[in-house]
C-alpha cells in the first residue's frame, strides 16, 4: 500500500471538505470542515490530506497536546469512496513516524468512540493499548514508540 500524507493548503481544502465517512460512520469523527477551521485556531494542530497517487482519499490530524506534552493522531477519516483500500493503515503508519521523530515522543495517543469497532481492529492491530481513559465519550488508546510494528 502505497500512500503520501500531504499539506491542507489553498489549492486542496476544497477537496478535503467534500471527503465524507460511509453514513455509518458519520458520528464516529468529526467533519473535515471542523478539523480543519479546529486546526486553525489550534497552532500545534497539523491537518493532512491522505493520497493514492493523485487521488485524495482521506484525512489525518496529529498534534501536540499543549497540557500534557503528549502527541496525538487526533483524526482519521478516509472517504466512503476508497475504504477498505487499506488507506487507514497506511497513514496512521505514516503518521506514528512524523511523530517518532518529534523531539521527546516517546509514545502516541488517539481514541475513538467505543462504538467504532473497525477503528478499535485498527488500533489494536497496530499495538495501541487500551489507557483505561474514556476523553469526551471516547476510548484512548497509547502507543509506546518502542513497538514494532506489523506493515
Amino acid at each position: 500500500m502505497s500512500i503520501i500524507l500531504r499539506e491542507i493548503n489553498r489549492d486542496n481544502w476544497k477537496e478535503c471538505i467534500k471527503l465524507k465517512p460511509d453514513e455509518t460512520q458519520v458520528n464516529f469523527v468529526a467533519s473535515n470542515v471542523y478539523s480543519l477551521l479546529e486546526s486553525k485556531f489550534e497552532p500545534s494542530f497539523f491537518p493532512l490530506a491522505i493520497y493514492s497517487n493523485e487521488t485524495m482519499v482521506g484525512f489525518v490530524m496529529y498534534g501536540l497536546d499543549d497540557d500534557d506534552g503528549s502527541w496525538w493522531v487526533i483524526r482519521l477519516m478516509v472517504d466512503q469512496n476508497h475504504q477498505k483500500n487499506g488507506y487507514g493503515k497506511a497513514a496512521m503508519l505514516e503518521a506514528i513516524e512524523i511523530l517518532r521523530n518529534k523531539p521527546g515522543c516517546a509514545r502516541v495517543f488517539t481514541s475513538y468512540v467505543p462504538e467504532n469497532l473497525v477503528a478499535e481492529k485498527l488500533y489494536l492491530s497496530l499495538g495501541f493499548e487500551k489507557t483505561g481513559k474514556i476523553e469526551d465519550g471516547e476510548i484512548v488508546v497509547c502507543l509506546p514508540l518502542d513497538t514494532k510494528i506489523e506493515r
